[in-house]
């Protein structure tokens, strides 16, 4: 099974340095060749357009609710991309590890954070599945935000049983994902090409999720659930579950 899931990641590095940047993309591999002031200005520029506005029935709703509860807590932040999410949360004061499968969005972080002059975060890089054996095995938080519902349900549910061996109980499992209600109203297409028409050409695969399928592909460990909701007119859902076993 390790080996069928360093294939799928081989085939999302191949897709995953375009990451969601406001309300577009952009390659990581390009951003690597900004300036510092050029770079720190387009990132905060990129931030306020994802997170203001319009856009904060996306974006800016959780960085609210999310900023406080996270401050001094060891957070695992899986599929980081640019850091929209893991760098507002560390600068809040939470204890941020990024973790992505793409070298050059690790990068850009790690130039943010030293621009930023933010200490508390940590990086890895997931060039296999074998990595995560590296980690500490006491975060109080794993977030992913649209990061697991890249491959097949069994894959991710093989990769998140050994996430779950870094929560303990009383950890929090926070995850935003995309519902039934959007893949239906956008043509019940197969997974593999269902990616194509919600994140671009190259994405090789998405899947939808509702809590009782989130809560089967989690089934290593028992969650209580903090609360779930869907938004921005069914586009999203969000999952906060708290770990009892």
């Amino acid at each position: 099974m390790n080996n069928s899931i360093n294939k799928v990641l081989t085939d999302l590095r191949n897709k995953w340095f375009e990451v969601p940047a406001g309300s577009g993309r952009s390659s990581s591999k390009e951003i690597l060749s900004f300036d510092d002031d050029h770079l720190l200005n387009w990132w905060l520029n990129t931030r306020k357009e994802a997170c203001e506005g319009d856009e904060f029935s996306v974006r800016g709703w959780y960085h609210l609710l999310y900023k406080d509860v996270l401050r001094g807590k060891k957070v695992l932040d899986v599929g980081s991309g640019l850091g929209i999410d893991g760098i507002t949360f560390a600068q809040n004061g939470a204890k941020m590890t990024f973790l992505d499968i793409v070298e050059e969005n690790l990068a850009v972080i790690r130039r943010l954070c030293r621009l930023m002059d933010i200490k508390n975060a940590e990086f890895c890089y997931l060039n296999s599945i074998d990595t995560l054996a590296s980690l500490p095995s006491d975060f109080d938080v794993v977030w992913c935000q649209g990061s697991m519902i890249n491959a097949s349900f069994e894959l991710m549910r093989e990769e998140s049983k050994i996430l779950l061996e870094h929560l303990p109980t009383g950890g929090r499992w926070i995850e935003l994902a995309y519902p039934k209600e959007r893949w239906e109203r956008e043509g019940n297409l197969p997974f593999s090409e269902w990616g194509k028409k919600t994140d671009g050409e190259l994405t090789p695969w998405v899947e939808w999720y509702n809590l009782d399928k989130l809560l089967a592909r989690l089934d290593s460990a028992k969650f209580d659930v903090v609360f779930h909701l869907n938004f921005h007119d069914n586009d999203f859902n969000w999952f906060d579950l708290r770990r009892k076993s």
